[in-house]
């Protein structure tokens, strides 16, 4: 019989846990900082736990956190973990540091059920769903990694869903890993500080509206249907009106839920300043901030980035309305770590792979 990983699960299912193994909810609170704030994987080692306690969990349940493979460290600072999958996959995660900051860049999914043009990971085909276990272990392991103390301060101060992956469309796995990552007795990181980018599944948004309060950022990346849908497929289910409609119910003034607008900046492609325009008059009395990404390349891509004066210009075409628009600093590039540039190591079951090689060579 299968033990029960308990590292994925939230505060709620580590009670309903409890509950079928003849165990009083509380423990559920004793197992979280055990697991996540003094990442302690051996029950025998749970001394607040009775003996007979901690011999049923042994027989039931285990604690594994997924396994890092290759860590890669850039000259800016920024490392990339390459995490081993026992499917035999791996996935990618990315840890940032800037000052008193430090993010985490998690992933959600092996490959993307996605293909936009501009990633990489898009174009790498899907595999599966990452498990709940997966997504909070990418968190679990970088403060074992980076040695972070029960209660001293922060390594990771910060965790945005923009891995590799659509977070939306896995999104049970999600939540769960979300809520852990919030719980004051797990990792404790503010709302304001765990942020979940979608490339705009609009039901999905709704329903995390209600589900989970978390920041959110919406993979834009155009101002009007024809580009969008030329890059960001998904455009054609959900197009840009309906998803910025989704946006302002988003949005609670009450709760001041934030939301950022990504928009790579593609040479030739959304970068004029018709484009910015558009995009002005879009987004209108929508409260956001906006967020010019410079186009990282990967391998075979037929994109180039805007260049810096064209960024500069777009830029300030937007500040000059009163917009809040910043331009991302590059990350991790030389690693092969910056924005879409993550590809891991994905069985592609979606032959999306073969099928865009082919269409390449048909090309030529």
């Amino acid at each position: 019989m299968s033990r029960t990983n308990l590292l994925g699960l939230d505060l709620k299912g580590l009670e309903g846990f409890f509950a079928e193994i003849g165990e009083k909810p509380f423990r559920a609170r004793q197992l979280l900082q055990w697991i996540h704030q003094y990442r302690v994987v051996d029950f025998a080692e749970m001394t607040n736990l009775s003996k007979v306690l901690r011999q049923k969990l042994i027989e039931k349940a285990e604690i594994t956190p997924p396994i890092i493979e290759e860590e890669h460290l850039s000259k800016d600072g920024t490392r990339k973990w390459i995490i081993k999958l026992s499917c035999g996959n791996s996935v990618e995660t990315v840890y940032i540091p800037e000052g008193t900051r430090g993010t985490l860049c998690v992933s959600s999914q092996v490959g993307c059920t996605l293909s936009c043009t501009f990633c990489s990971t898009g174009q790498q085909g899907f595999n599966r769903n990452l498990t709940a276990s997966e997504i909070i272990g990418q968190l679990w392991l970088a403060n074992e990694t980076l040695g972070k103390q029960p209660k001293g301060n922060r390594v990771v101060t910060n965790v945005v869903m923009m891995g590799m992956g659509e977070p939306l469309a896995n999104y049970k796995n999600v939540i769960s890993a979300m809520n852990l990552m919030r719980d004051d007795l797990a990792y404790g990181i503010s709302w304001r500080r765990v942020t979940l980018s979608t490339s705009g599944m609009v039901p999905m948004i709704d329903k995390l509206r209600e589900d989970c309060h978390v920041s959110l950022a919406i993979s834009l990346h155009a101002a009007n249907n024809k580009v969008r849908s030329e890059i960001i497929p998904l455009n054609d289910k959900y197009p840009i009106e309906e998803l910025l409609e989704a946006c302002k119910r988003y949005v609670d003034v009450k709760q001041r839920r934030h939301i950022t607008i990504e928009y790579v900046m593609l040479a030739g492609i959304n970068d004029s300043m018709q484009d910015a325009k558009d995009l002005i008059r879009i987004l209108k009395g929508l409260p956001v901030k906006i967020n010019l990404i410079p186009f990282n390349p990967f391998p075979n891509t037929d994109y180039l980035c805007s260049s810096r004066n064209v960024i500069s210009r777009f830029q300030k075409i937007l500040t000059d309305t009163g917009l809040v628009a910043t331009t991302r600093k590059t990350r991790g590039d030389d690693i092969v770590a910056a924005c879409g540039q993550l590809a891991g190591e994905v069985q592609d079951k979606t032959r999306r792979t073969k099928r865009i090689a082919e269409e390449k060579t048909a090309v030529f």
